[in-house]
């Protein structure tokens, strides 16, 4: 893994969590922890548009349980409709040292995004969650936003289901506050990633 990357993880810090937030993380960790050690884990986080949040908890949950030795969990993201990544996202990837290189142009790009020389990249652009990259059976909906929550109130294949309900950062788009407030998202999602897999046993 990169170093700023590896050292990025290691200062995050999940004292900062609150309680209310526990709550929501917690039942997680303990349907994780309830699976055995060879079950492939497919996580699948779902936004309205795949072009912030899902994308930003993708990378994140990826890396992190890459960090913590996880070979077991595969991440994925969709949307309710498909539009493109954000470019402020890209941007808030690159600005931590992630490497991205563009390897398609169009209106939805597709991103190849490095967290390790020797790890596949993950390929980033924005698609349906029930698109066919991503899985259809056994996989926990991992919902960054109460609108695709209510909006997929059934998800075909789901075995668990959590509603983490990230702020939008889109707010701040076209402000002076707009990196600062997506680089905060980015660290709010990172937090709480490092949370899950730090109390999970790889064994």
């Amino acid at each position: 893994m990169f170093k700023e990357i590896q050292d990025y993880i290691e200062n995050l810090s999940t004292g900062s969590i609150s309680e209310d937030r526990k709550l929501i993380l917690d039942p997680l960790i303990d349907f994780l922890q309830s699976t055995e050690p060879t079950d492939i884990i497919r996580l699948n986080f779902i936004c309205t548009h795949n072009s912030r949040r899902s994308i930003l908890s993708q990378v994140w949950a990826e890396t992190v349980a890459r960090h913590f030795g996880f070979r077991n969990i595969e991440c994925y993201s969709g949307g309710t409709e498909a539009t493109a990544i954000y470019p402020q996202i890209i941007k808030t990837f690159e600005n931590i040292r992630f490497k991205v290189k563009r390897l398609a142009e169009g209106s939805n790009p597709i991103y190849a995004i490095k967290y390790a020389d020797n790890e596949n990249p993950i390929f980033g652009f924005s698609k349906v969650y029930d698109d066919f990259v991503n899985p259809s059976s056994n996989l926990i909906a991992m919902m960054t936003c109460n609108q695709a929550d209510e909006a997929c109130p059934f998800i075909p294949g789901t075995v668990y289901r959590v509603a983490l309900d990230y702020m939008d950062p889109k707010v701040s788009d076209d402000t002076p506050a707009m990196e600062e407030t997506y680089e905060r998202r980015s660290n709010q999602i990172a937090t709480e990633m490092k949370y899950i897999f730090s109390q999970l046993n790889k064994n």
